[in-house]
């Protein structure tokens, strides 16, 4: 059951399909990455340190935002990859169906919600009075796009489950060179300011939103959507939420806990504010081989589930595992060493630069640990226990870091306390995973299902 750009892993050489799965997952989160770094370049270079400030303290927001609607796409895509793997072309497409009437009604519902709740929640974190006005029009511009992200993202959820990850990456290159230009225009030509920059992202989700309608509706295959056909089913949706509901309150509760780290970074005020926006964007490349290799083991999974092919499923998290951690090491080592060229280039405030570097060159050795906690989790939400992996990962990225950053903030009231907070979350959120991984109740399940190798 292959058609267009799809592809079926449950055949063929398991190293061949997750690497040229998640190559384009690679350079399309760069080209995400991209996206938003263009946003604080430019910022940076032509609005200066509050307005850097005001953009960083709404991004995490918009992460906490984008959080729950991604762990739901994950949902998704894992239902929609176990039908695929089957060969259920009827399963396939009602979930897409279902998939995309769900998308609908949601995201203009947390348009008007998030919209509303922009100025509350910038005050809740305690962002500084001086950069509030432009903090808060830029996150409802940015949220009165809402629909068309949300609408990218799900289309993109449907197309990687089926094995396609290519299509969203070109999507994505479009909607890139789309807000770089208009970034320029709207601030540099047209002096805007942050409002500019939010129109530029909003009109380039909007193009990248039709695209990818476009493309499924015109799909050679089960996973087309049919705009006439769009409803929810009910059985459909909730094996969706099943899986959805805990992988997106997981990550709606890292945001929250993020949320907690923001204000703690507030407190030392805009230098650092702005210091931590620019490493997150950098934050955001070191960390694409793990969100890349992940996502490729859990469509991997999902598909050979749904097949019965244990044996694969294992050869394909060993597979993964040392593919994501080798790039994961190479990565994070060119990022120390370059980190003073890197960041000179959004900002050349020696406060930013000095906290810039502390931030950077403190976190870069550990990232390959983030890089086998996603092949795990990986693993187990493709198999469709996306719960165990919620309570593991709120567990330890939120409990423990919150925990740690406010017990050791109290001895050491430094900024090195909050990549120490992170640092040990992920060890020993990786350690959860994998423990569980080894002796967990997906193990029990995975025996049930009918081996067909």
């Amino acid at each position: 059951m292959v058609h267009d750009n799809s592809s079926l892993m449950t055949e063929g050489p398991i190293w061949r399909h997750i690497l040229i799965f998640s190559i384009p997952l690679i350079i399309g989160n760069l080209f995400q990455q991209m996206y938003n770094t263009v946003d604080t370049l430019v910022i940076g270079n032509f609005l200066g340190g509050n307005a850097l400030a005001s953009v960083g303290a709404g991004t995490t927001i918009i992460h906490l935002m984008l959080s729950l609607f991604a762990g739901l796409a994950t949902g998704a895509g894992v239902v929609i990859a176990q039908f695929f793997g089957a060969g259920n072309e009827e399963g396939v497409g009602r979930a897409v169906q279902t998939s995309a009437a769900f998308t609908v009604a949601a995201g203009l519902c947390m348009t008007v919600v998030w919209i509303l709740l922009s100025g509350p929640i910038l005050r809740l974190i305690g962002t500084p009075e001086e950069v509030m006005r432009d903090a808060r029009v830029y996150l409802q511009i940015y949220f009165g796009g809402m629909l068309p992200l949300l609408i990218y993202n799900m289309g993109a959820a449907v197309l990687r489950a089926v094995g396609d990850s290519r299509t969203p990456l070109y999507y994505l290159a479009v909607a890139m060179v789309a807000n770089t230009v208009l970034d320029l225009v709207f601030v540099v030509w047209f002096g805007w300011g942050v409002e500019g920059v939010a129109v530029a992202t909003l009109i380039a989700q909007t193009i990248a939103a039709w695209l990818v309608i476009r493309k499924l509706a015109a799909a050679d295959g089960p996973y087309r959507l049919d705009v006439r056909a769009m409803r929810i089913e009910p059985a459909i949706l909730l094996r969706i939420l099943r899986v959805g509901v805990p992988a997106g309150l997981q990550q709606t509760l890292m945001g929250i806990s993020n949320l907690v780290v923001q204000s703690f970074i507030n407190a030392f005020g805009t230098s650092v504010m702005a210091a931590w926006n620019v490493f997150n964007k950098l934050d955001g490349v070191i960390i694409l081989p793990c969100l890349s290799f992940g996502l490729a083991v859990t469509t991997f999974t999902g598909q050979n589930f749904g097949a019965g092919k244990r044996a694969r499923i294992f050869e394909g998290m060993k597979t993964g595992l040392k593919m994501s951690v080798s790039l994961s090491i190479v990565v994070s080592f060119l990022f120390y060493v370059f980190a003073d060229n890197l960041f000179v280039l959004f900002s050349k405030d020696p406060a930013v630069l000095e906290f810039g570097m502390r931030i950077l060159r403190g976190m870069t050795p550990f990232y390959f640990i983030v890089a086998a906690m996603y092949v795990f989790s990986g693993v187990i939400n493709g198999a469709g226990y996306s719960f165990a992996t919620m309570i593991i990962m709120l567990f330890n990225l939120c409990i423990v870091r919150i925990a740690f950053l406010q017990l050791v903030s109290r001895i050491t009231p430094e900024i090195d306390v909050v990549f120490l907070a992170y640092i040990v979350s992920w060890t020993m959120c990786s350690l959860g995973l994998f423990a569980y991984y080894k002796k967990g109740r997906w193990r029990r399940a995975l025996e049930t299902v009918v081996e067909s190798e």
